[in-house]
């Protein structure tokens, strides 16, 4: 199954579909409200997809949540482990779509898609929205899952990785911060020493759609070379458009990369080396 769907894709309004609204930011849910796909339930990729860390040095601004937490909120979407999900965001998949999708891959959930270039695409289809607050059926039992999330790396297997010829560390975010100009987010300005930098939106169409697989295959090999799929590690900020990444390798069919869930908020507040310097 490709991890992408179109919106015109008609499987996106069957009843059976478990199809998710995800926002990012403390207006998320007066976004959700102002317009969202009909029977869209509302994710907050704040509280629903990440915890609250009293330390970002320890987990980033974004870690994952506890897992039995994650369940207990797909119980309350009403998933089980035989849905279908679709899931789209008001940011192109960047903020919270692709981490959803990926959270759910890696609880070994595998029948999740996202909507190519989400709810931007709607209104580009004239897709008519709706305002209501939808609340789902709650799944009767807890969804399960295992001890922990897969596809997954710490800091110190980024310090190794970022040293050894045989595997690559990216960093996704835009130039600017990679290169130490600006860091509107975080404590310090600059890179993990070793990582090359790929935008997360090159793999964007001017319309934030992404690119083909062909092109995705092409943009990702440009800097992958002939490092095995399993010995890349991706990350962005706090481990959020780093998916969106993840996600178009996937449908390049590059399949194996791992996610550094602290990444740079969590890096950057360990006094560690620093690099701003294009590697």
């Amino acid at each position: 199954m490709s991890p992408l769907i179109e919106i015109t894709d008609p499987k996106i309004y069957d009843p059976a579909v478990v199809l998710i609204d995800v926002r990012g930011g403390a207006d998320a849910h007066e976004r959700y409200l102002q317009g969202h796909l009909p029977n869209a339930i509302f994710a907050s990729l704040d509280d629903d997809l990440a915890d609250h860390p009293e330390d970002a040095a320890y987990g980033g601004r974004h870690p994952l949540p506890n897992l039995h937490d994650f369940a207990a909120t797909l119980q309350r979407w009403g998933l089980t482990p035989d849905k279908h999900v679709i899931i789209y965001d008001d940011k192109n998949a960047a903020m919270g779509g692709a981490r959803l999708w990926w959270m759910l891959r890696s609880i070994g959930h595998d029948n999740v898609q996202v909507i190519n270039g989400g709810l931007k695409a709607a209104t580009d289809e004239g897709v008519e929205l709706s305002t209501d607050d939808y609340k789902p059926q709650p799944a009767a039992t807890l969804y399960p899952v295992a001890d922990s999330y897969k596809n997954t790396v710490d800091i110190e297997e980024v310090k190794k990785a970022a040293k050894d010829d045989n595997r690559v560390v990216i960093d996704v975010r835009e130039g600017a911060r990679y290169l130490g100009h600006t860091e509107p987010l975080d404590l310090v300005a600059g890179h993990i020493p070793g990582a090359v930098n790929l935008f997360y939106s090159n793999s964007l169409s001017p319309e934030g759609k992404y690119l083909t697989a062909q092109a995705l295959k092409t943009l990702y090999q440009n800097t992958i070379g002939n490092i095995k799929p399993g010995d890349v590690i991706v990350h962005c900020g706090s481990g959020v458009t780093a998916c969106h990444t993840l996600l178009g390798m996937e449908h390049a069919g590059i399949v194996g990369p791992r996610l550094y869930v602290g990444s740079w908020s969590e890096w950057s507040r360990r006094d560690l080396p620093i690099a701003t310097e294009k590697n």
